[in-house]
């Protein structure tokens, strides 16, 4: 266990240097720069939560690793089945699924004649 919290500390530790490149991210977003107590309130939840990656091989955060070590994460209220059934209706009719899975292009940017604005406003049919 104190190997494991010495190996937290180091990654901590090494964000802290990366700072400089998400500090430049966070100036483009909303043109105002984090304090420095702002970015290490950030480091010390990312540490409480495990949000900081624990493996570099995998990606893995320390909380996906150990989960028994961290609080749980929130889980997000599910969709009903009609709900999904009614979005996937409105993304037919309006063109807006993958059409080919080669390209990856939507049915309306393969056919644009077919779902047009006009013809879905006025409820012409295709």
């Amino acid at each position: 266990m104190n190997r494991s919290f010495l190996s937290a500390i180091a990654l901590a530790l090494a964000s802290l240097t990366t700072g400089a490149v998400f500090a430049a991210d966070d100036l483009a977003e909303n043109n105002s720069p984090r304090t420095r107590e702002q970015v290490r309130a950030e480091l010390a939840e990312a540490i409480r939560t495990g949000d900081i990656v624990g493996n570099g091989l995998t990606g893995q955060k320390l909380n996906e690793l150990y989960p028994n070590r961290y609080p749980k994460q929130p889980i997000a209220q599910a969709k009903t089945r009609e709900q999904v059934r009614a979005e996937l209706d409105d993304a037919i009719r309006s063109g807006d699924v993958v059409g080919n899975g080669v390209s990856g292009q939507k049915l309306k940017e393969q056919f644009p004649d077919r779902y047009s604005n006009q013809a879905i406003a006025q409820g012409k049919a295709r």
